[in-house]
């Protein structure tokens, strides 16, 4: 009788994803709306890219984490963004298992790596402005490495715990997720099966890679603004505070959608709204995260005028 159950249950190979539920005559307007956010977030993360590597007045701590945030929001958005374009062009809001299954599981993998690289970027930035004479020694080119590795590879394998997890359950008709990508909580939803093992991991891994790196984060900048208000010097306060305004803005939209986001009930009424806040932190953020560091980063200002001077130098030859 088990088998039989069993048999049946696992006849569900795709699901339909409702996306925004906006009406038909608006799927042209936001295709074209969704498709400049992606565009404008990949060559502003893919430019920032370039910019660190090419330009040796960059190759320092700070701009290294900064490349490898970009690197990781281009991959971030292109977990959603394409699939949602597509449905918004076609129509066609149907997405496989495996699809939906590898979606879950790459935008949730980017989304650790990011919370712990946001923390070793403010660490950056602790040192810098909290310890400036032990700076050099301590955030050596070594523990840049480390610090980058262990933010991928918390982010990559942790998250495969969760799949495992996900690959033993069973979904039953209907296989309607009530939003635009596959996240773990519609998922959940549509399972026949106990989901007991799940919610203990959630709990679990939110603490490893959420909280934790959330801590951290705040624990760097209460050091930060303690030391900045100490400062005699208003010249010098503000100088110290343009050095990690952009970053801070940045931890500021990425926590607080996400806070919001999963700390809402799961109501009727409230989940249209869950939708809107969940795309500042899937799509707005990648899409902020080079806005905010090239309109408010004088270093970036100039490497972009160096590279430029370069590429036209060249061009001339």
């Amino acid at each position: 009788m088990l088998n039989a159950e069993k048999t049946n249950l696992t006849g569900i190979t795709e699901f339909i994803l409702l996306g925004l539920g906006n009406p038909s005559e608006l799927q042209p307007l936001l295709f074209l709306l969704f498709l400049i956010i992606y565009l404008v977030t990949i060559s502003g993360n893919l430019l920032i890219i370039v910019l660190v590597v090419a330009d040796q007045h960059l190759h320092i701590p700070m701009y290294f984490f900064l490349g490898n945030l970009s690197c990781l929001e281009t991959f971030y958005s292109s977990t959603i963004l394409p699939k949602m374009l597509s449905s918004f062009l076609t129509g066609d809001r149907i997405i496989t298992m495996g699809g939906c299954l590898a979606q879950y599981y790459f935008f949730g993998s980017f989304a650790a790596t990011e919370t712990y690289l946001l923390a070793a970027m403010s660490y950056d930035r602790y040192l810098a402005i909290c310890k400036p004479l032990l700076y050099a020694s301590i955030m050596s080119r070594k523990l840049c490495f480390q610090l980058i590795i262990g933010a991928w590879m918390n982010g990559l394998l942790v998250n495969g715990i969760m799949m495992f997890l996900i690959g033993d359950l069973f979904f039953c008709a209907p296989n309607i997720i009530d939003h635009y990508f596959c996240d773990l909580i519609p998922l959940e939803k549509l399972s026949c099966t106990e989901t007991s093992r799940i919610e203990l991991a959630t709990f679990l891994l939110a603490f490893i890679l959420t909280v934790t790196p959330f801590v951290l984060t705040l624990t760097s900048y209460f050091s930060i603004i303690t030391t900045i208000i100490k400062i005699k010097s208003s010249t010098g306060r503000q100088k110290a505070f343009s050095s990690c305004s952009s970053h801070l803005t940045v931890v500021c939209l990425f926590y607080g959608t996400i806070m919001i986001v999963y700390m809402l009930p799961d109501t009727p009424t409230l989940r249209h709204l869950n939708k809107i806040f969940s795309i500042f932190y899937t799509i707005l953020t990648p899409l902020a995260n080079p806005i905010i560091y090239t309109l408010r980063n004088k270093e970036v200002h100039k490497a972009f005028s160096r590279v430029q001077n370069k590429l036209t130098y060249f061009w001339k030859l």
